[in-house]
């Protein structure tokens, strides 16, 4: 029978790799919340709703990537209908339509961060993810003179180094509750049945600017929330920025603030 003796130096030598790779796990942790609050609560989720309880409020948002054809047509709906949004951009679509960047935004909506290339995110080094982010945020800054703040993942692709890299970037990664999947050709009868046959209160629900059945959809749909009572907002004004939780579906929780 062999017996393996441990010496005092490789006892301490394996104590100190230990320690100091504990200190460099926590300080990563550290690292990623200290971009929000630091009651926050980071669980490596991205936001998927919120929750409001029975109040009747929803974001909409719009993605865009590829085309251009209807975002003047959006930006005329939304506006008839005094609806304020967010549009996620990605910064070679910046690129090719600055003028339709400054005309959202001018319009009174927010613009954000949906990568530089709209690549998978996942598939990249944290400096990789952490250059396609600020890329796109300046090119956006450059145009509208507004510092972005959420990110939504292309393909909605994302993982635990997603997140922390974005939190590193003081970004918030939304996601989305409801997809009209527009982007499939969905007729408008069936872009509408889709989103306000599942919204709900703190809904984030998804569009694309180049879909095409969608500036037909969306009057409707805007008439039909509102009717329901639904207040509609850009995605900043229905996220909590701080002292927040998100469970497992993705929902963000404001904490319960503890009695004294």
């Amino acid at each position: 029978m062999k017996i393996f003796v441990l010496k005092k130096n490789s006892v301490l030598f394996y104590a100190i790799m230990f320690i100091a790779a504990a200190a460099v796990i926590f300080t990563k942790w550290d690292s990623a919340a200290m971009v929000f609050n630091q009651n926050s609560d980071l669980k490596g989720l991205p936001i998927y709703s919120v929750d409001k309880g029975e109040e009747k409020i929803c974001a909409i948002s719009f993605d865009a990537a590829w085309g251009n054809e209807d975002t003047g047509e959006l930006i005329k709906i939304l506006g008839e209908h005094d609806v304020k949004t967010t549009f996620f951009v990605v910064g070679s679509w910046v690129d090719k339509y600055p003028e339709s960047v400054k005309e959202l935004s001018d319009a009174g909506h927010e613009i954000m961060n949906h990568s530089n290339s709209h690549p998978h995110m996942t598939q990249l080094s944290k400096d990789g993810m952490k250059k396609e982010v600020d890329d796109c945020d300046a090119k956006i800054k450059s145009i509208t003179g507004v510092e972005p703040y959420l990110f939504r993942p292309p393909y909605g692709d994302y993982n635990s180094s997603v997140i922390d890299a974005l939190a590193e970037c003081g970004h918030y990664t939304v996601q989305w509750s409801v997809d009209s999947l527009d982007w499939k050709d969905l007729s408008a009868q069936q872009i509408y049945a889709r989103v306000t046959g599942n919204i709900h209160p703190g809904a984030i629900v998804l569009f694309h600017n180049a879909a095409k059945n969608t500036p037909e959809a969306l009057p409707l749909i805007l008439k039909t929330l509102k009717e329901e009572g639904y207040k509609i907002v850009p995605v900043s004004e229905i996220i909590h920025k701080d002292n927040y939780t998100i469970d497992h579906t993705g929902k963000q929780i404001l904490k319960q603030e503890k009695q004294s």
